[in-house]
């Protein structure tokens, strides 16, 4: 069986979820911080990132990092082009932890119009594909922001998140569309009942044998994705945990059982730089195996 096929085979029916690795220049900071590194503790954007791939890198390694418990991984563009212990990431992650490599391909967000923020253009996309291609990447990940249930400003979002994901199915890899709702909207759940018969029209137009995933936020009415789910044309659909805590982001997705998690704030809660190697695997393996029980 080719790479392609047993990472689909994964993807489609694996028990586990997809860890988020992907904090961009935006989010870094924050991300950083939570984790015990200080801006002051660093000068620079250069060593900002490199304390996140050390981060990064001491996730990666643990122990109960593996496709036991995570099925696929979704990096941010720096770490794709960078390496642990002199391996290549997607590679070490897939040869040697078993884990499904994913790429996010978006560049930000536009300002807010019509209750949304859609994607930001992404030059030279075609060519950031190529390389994902070549490096053993899967699939790939682009994330808009629904903020109000704005029946135009979903139908543009998702008008656009189709048009990425089929540039990313024409370069042979497996697009993730992440619509997330902000779990702050006070018209949380009306936004996602528009947003799930949008995505299910722009299904429809999709050719036999296309494979695309879903990452939407753990929704107000449980169950509400399930049909998505059963979709030919959907791989999985994964779960953002949107500022939940662990528990919480946990317990709601325990309520939808076509959904898999792909959290990253609540798989790194906790974790703090100055912890011993024990103490770090133990909290982490306590989150993994939290998220791990509520994906299945």
């Amino acid at each position: 069986m080719s790479d392609q096929n047993a990472m689909r085979n994964q993807m489609k029916s694996g028990a586990g979820f997809i860890a988020a690795l992907d904090q961009s220049g935006g989010s870094t900071p924050k991300a950083l911080g939570l984790y015990g590194v200080e801006p002051t503790d660093y000068s620079g954007d250069e060593e900002m990132f490199r304390a996140m791939h050390d981060m990064r890198a001491r996730i990666i390694l643990a122990d109960d990092f593996t496709n036991k418990k995570v099925i696929g991984a979704i990096l941010f563009e720096r770490t794709m082009h960078d390496t642990i212990n002199d391996t290549p990431v997607a590679e070490l992650l897939w040869r040697d932890r078993g884990i499904v490599p994913f790429l996010k391909i978006d560049k930000g967000l536009e300002e807010q119009a019509d209750g949304v923020q859609i994607l930001k253009p992404m030059p030279g996309l075609e060519d950031t594909l190529k390389v994902a291609k070549s490096k053993g990447i899967f699939g790939t990940k682009e994330r808009s922001v629904i903020h109000e249930a704005d029946a135009k400003g979903i139908a543009d979002i998702m008008a656009q998140q189709f048009e990425v994901a089929r540039t990313v199915i024409a370069a042979g890899l497996v697009p993730i569309l992440e619509p997330e709702v902000n779990i702050h909207s006070e018209t949380k759940a009306q936004a996602e009942a528009l947003l799930e018969a949008e995505i299910a029209k722009h299904l429809n137009t999709l050719d036999d044998g296309v494979d695309v995933m879903l990452k939407l936020t753990l929704p107000d009415q449980p169950g509400l994705y399930d049909g998505l789910a059963a979709h030919p044309r959907v791989l999985r659909v994964v779960a953002l945990s949107g500022g939940y805590s662990t528990d919480v982001a946990s317990a709601k997705l325990a309520e939808n059982k076509h959904m898999i998690a792909s959290f990253s704030r609540a798989l790194t809660e906790g974790l703090n730089v100055k912890m011993s190697d024990a103490e770090f695997g133990a909290a982490l393996g306590g989150n993994i195996d939290k998220i791990y029980r509520a994906s299945i």
